[in-house]
């Protein structure tokens, strides 16, 4: 159960821990933090994705080190067997970043789901809202890296010359052709060769909630000739909406352990 709906959120708020992991694009110029300290969805901590990277790599959204990470989710008071409900308020839905990185640090992952539509939905049916933080009480958080969800560069590289994994691109089309520039500079426009492209944005509808399973299919049958392929990575601009495409084939393939390339075009797309 990756995803929950707003109805069951409702009736378990105070059964599961609520996160608010909403982040945006940079030229935005939107906070998350500053729309949660405004309104959020009732008992959620806020999670800061840009804060809770790893720093000094010049490459966005890096997964930390494991005992940053149990830092981080100990100062929210989550404990391992906490129930999870990730959402966002972001065109993004960088929810799903949040729900990757608690299951590549070993959360159970049916333990770990998004809330389908995110914010955007839970206000648009009239649900409350607050601007209260909750109270937290520390926890002692113990977490293990799961490190084959995670590609390097050095890893997609080899995979181009002696193929082993297929390599799906979650920007837009115009991106991936190299026919617009990148949002970051110092970026040169293009993809990894022998990568495909599945724009995130087709995996959702008007209102950001995911589209069913048949729908889905019919997607990522674009790319991928055996829906039961587990050797997938998916990638993107910064690791966000990789993530994305990583949940929605979950939907699809429950056999499926979500897999990314963590750097991204952000990193690979690199003038050298």
């Amino acid at each position: 159960m990756s995803l929950v709906e707003t109805d069951w959120l409702e009736k378990n708020l105070y059964n599961v821990k609520i996160i608010d992991c909403s982040w945006h694009m940079p030229q935005t110029q939107r906070s998350g933090f500053e729309e949660y300290k405004i309104e959020h969805i009732p008992n959620s901590i806020f999670f800061d994705l840009d804060e809770n990277s790893k720093k000094g790599t010049g490459l966005p959204h890096m997964l930390v080190e494991l005992n940053d990470w149990e830092r981080i989710v100990s100062k929210m008071g989550i404990k391992e067997d906490d129930e999870l409900v990730i959402y966002d308020n972001s065109d993004v839905v960088s929810s799903c970043r949040c729900w990757f990185n608690f299951i590549y640090f070993g959360h159970d992952p049916k333990l770990v789901h998004v809330l389908n539509g995110g914010l955007e939905k839970w206000v648009n049916e009239k649900r409350k809202v607050t601007n209260d933080s909750p109270n937290i009480q520390s926890s002692k958080y113990k977490a293990f890296e799961k490190k084959e969800l995670v590609k390097n560069i050095e890893l997609i590289n080899q995979n181009i010359q002696s193929p082993t994994f297929k390599v799906v691109d979650a920007r837009n089309k115009e991106r991936f052709d190299g026919k617009v520039s990148e949002p970051r500079k110092g970026l040169r426009s293009g993809n990894i060769k022998n990568s495909y492209c599945i724009p995130f944005s087709l995996c959702l509808n008007k209102d950001k909630t995911f589209k069913d399973k048949e729908k889905l299919k019919t997607i990522f049958k674009s790319c991928l000739e055996n829906l039961n392929e587990k050797n997938i990575v998916f990638s993107c601009g910064s690791g966000v909406t990789a993530c994305v495409l990583a949940l929605a084939y979950s939907l699809i393939n429950d056999k499926y352990h979500p897999c990314i390339y963590d750097g991204s075009w952000a990193e690979y797309g690199l003038d050298k």
